[in-house]
């Protein structure tokens, strides 16, 4: 066993909350137990759609200042499937801004409205921690994408930023796209990408994209850095259709767990569970979202991919697939 000297403390959030009657999603004591701790591994949760329920993850990420949301993706050919296998990219997103702010009204019977909301401050912090992701990292380049050919203030001010912040990091590769040709490339040539700064919604559509063409979306971890909080959870949504049928893919989750050993210092042990991982795709044992057939490859269920790699906890990966951001 990996043996983490961490005290776990599960707390309630999401639907059955929002059943209760609070309309955040969460109970008071899980606000102060995040703040308490100050890190929280977070499964997938159900926003019912149309129901007028405030998306959970904006909440958190608006209320606790999470105001960076980092999205490694990486491929992992040959043990998975990848028509792209040297992917190795990180995609930073702005976390309290742009149209996930959440700031909807309705001006008539038959007129909706979603504000577009961009600050410089904003800007300003998510674009110097994608310098300084790059600069800390050993990572070359960084590109910014919006679309401020049409959008010319609110995306033209984080180019703006962008180009502002460069001057200070000469020693960054620094360009720009505009972001549908930018998420185009992505798909077509995602190996030639290091690290992406992009406003929100769009480094959430870019990110799943970038996951499912490396290999599977279900594979991918993400953090939520704020100054004082951070959340790790998979980019995953909470596929419902697939709950309690033993099939969904925990690789996302348990990597996010990985990184959040890595952020609170415990890198030893982020290392012996991520070898332990490794070992587990390298041999061949696949949930069904990633399994490819063939000799040698078995198809396993959700808890029993999990028993795989407690097995292999204190194995070295085979290959050099397991760079990390």
């Amino acid at each position: 066993m990996a043996s983490v000297p961490l005290q776990f403390n599960t707390i309630d959030m999401g639907l059955k909350v929002w059943e209760q009657g609070l309309t955040s999603g969460v109970t008071e004591a899980s606000w102060q137990s995040i703040r308490d701790s100050g890190v929280l591994l977070k499964g997938p949760m159900t926003t019912p759609q149309g129901s007028g329920m405030k998306s959970l993850n904006v909440t958190l990420r608006k209320s606790l200042g999470l105001f960076a949301n980092v999205r490694p993706v990486r491929s992992y050919t040959p043990y998975v499937a990848s028509h792209h296998p040297d992917v190795d990219l990180v995609i930073i997103r702005e976390n309290e801004e742009d149209l996930y702010a959440g700031i909807e009204h309705r001006q008539t019977q038959d007129v909706v409205q979603c504000l577009k909301l961009v600050s410089r401050p904003g800007c300003e912090r998510i674009v110097r921690y994608a310098f300084e992701f790059v600069m800390t990292r050993k990572r070359k380049r960084l590109t910014c994408m919006t679309k401020d050919n049409i959008m010319k203030l609110t995306d033209g001010l984080f180019h703006e930023v962008f180009d502002e912040v460069a001057k200070e990091y000469p020693e960054v590769q620094a360009d720009h796209m505009i972001v549908d040709i930018g998420m185009a490339r992505v798909a077509s040539d995602p190996a030639s990408f290091d690290v992406i700064v992009t406003p929100n919604l769009y480094g959430d559509i870019l990110s799943d994209i970038a996951a499912e063409v490396a290999g599977s979306v279900g594979m991918a971890p993400s953090a939520n850095i704020g100054e004082s909080i951070s959340i790790f959870e998979a980019i995953h949504g909470s596929a419902p259709d697939i709950a309690g049928q033993n099939i969904a893919n925990p690789s996302g989750l348990l990597i996010s767990a990985v990184k959040m050993l890595a952020h609170l210092g415990l890198g030893d042990y982020a290392e012996l569970i991520h070898n332990a991982w490794l070992c587990t795709i390298e041999e061949g044992i696949h949930t069904k979202d990633v399994y490819q057939g063939g000799k040698g490859y078995q198809c396993v269920g959700t808890d029993e991919f999990a028993s795989a790699v407690i097995e292999r906890l204190g194995s070295t990966e085979a290959t050099d697939i397991g760079r990390s951001d």
